[in-house]
């Protein structure tokens, strides 16, 4: 059974500890704890991840997370992954720091990353999971806080809650959506 987890964020060093390259992190903390690494593949770094008789495709679009539609679309193609085996892994400022929330499908809560990929696919009804990134900015302020970088105190929080991702995704690759979303959601 084939899973696509795409973690969303930025390329380039300019981005690479922003709390818009969430997605990124969560995937690169998984890999390294699995011993596997990503090759820059056909729009996406692209990294294989076996656990249980289950094959985890896991991207990092290199599209930019504006156009991460485009990667999805083609590696669930190129994999033959259907709709219920994707997961995408994504920053929410509708969040508190640090907050998990696995969901099954719904809107794009203004994330730019979600829109491109339901757009693409022609459907809102796949999963994701939401780290919460907060949401205390200025008005006017959004984009310079999710391209910012972690607080000195986030820093020290974030390997914990990055680690407890990485679990939830291999949940919903062992366990289900379900199962999963009651054991993750509730803490």
């Amino acid at each position: 059974m084939k899973f696509l987890i795409a973690g969303l964020g930025n390329i380039g060093p300019e981005y690479q500890n922003t709390r818009h390259n969430t997605g990124f992190m969560i995937l690169d903390t998984l890999a390294t704890s699995a011993g596997i690494r990503f090759e820059d593949k056909r729009f996406a770094f692209v990294a294989r991840y076996q656990i249980k008789g289950r094959s985890l495709i896991l991207i990092k679009p290199s599209t930019f997370v504006n156009l991460s539609g485009i990667a999805v679309h083609h590696w669930m193609k190129k994999e033959k992954i259907p709709d219920e085996n994707l997961l995408v892994v994504v920053d929410d400022i509708a969040l508190p720091f640090g907050t998990l929330r696995l969901r099954p499908g719904g809107g794009d809560g203004g994330h730019n990353g979600l829109a491109s990929i339901s757009q693409v696919l022609g459907t809102r009804q796949y999963s994701r999971l939401r780290f919460g990134i907060g949401g205390d900015y200025p008005r006017g302020r959004q984009v310079s806080y999710v391209l910012g970088v972690w607080t000195e105190e986030e820093e020290k929080l974030l390997p914990e809650k990055l680690a407890t991702a990485g679990d939830i995704i291999k949940s919903f690759a062992l366990a289900g959506l379900e199962k999963t979303m009651n054991l993750f959601n509730k803490r």
